[in-house]
């Protein structure tokens, strides 16, 4: 019965919820990213406030995950830990900021409100970003 489509679903379901979490607190980075990227923009521009939003959101979503999302998992010090989280990112770092910094140069519209930018961003990098926290950073 284990290769039956009732007993897949259920070893599905703790990563489903797993992914679930790892939403939520996406969401919850993409308002910090957002609110990070606005009040700095006029400081350090849109490039520079993108790359300080990121590591600003990734903190926090990693603090996040660690409490919630992955909790319990992973034996590692919090902050060998958090600089795991970060590197094992990187990946998914480039296509969420990658996207990022394509829309801003090139669409009006992400320029004048990068808030579209950076939803999008983080939309190209959620899958790559869950399987490298699950497999690695919080193993």
């Amino acid at each position: 019965m284990s290769g039956s489509p009732a007993a897949f679903a259920m070893l599905r379901r703790p990563i489903l919820g797993q992914f679930l979490r790892f939403g939520v607190v996406g969401t919850f980075g993409f308002l910090v990213d957002t609110a990070t990227v606005y009040g700095l923009r006029a400081w350090l521009g849109l490039y520079g406030a993108g790359a300080a939003a990121y590591l600003t959101a990734a903190s926090a979503n990693w603090v996040l995950n660690r409490a919630w999302t992955f909790r319990g998992q992973g034996s590692l010090p919090a902050h060998r830990q958090w600089a795991r989280f970060l590197a094992v990112n990187l990946i998914g770092f480039a296509f969420n900021r990658g996207t990022y910094f394509a829309l801003v140069t090139w669409s009006a519209l992400c320029a004048r409100e990068p808030v579209f930018a950076v939803a999008a961003g983080g939309i190209a990098g959620l899958g790559l970003n869950f399987h490298f926290s699950r497999t690695v950073a919080f193993k």
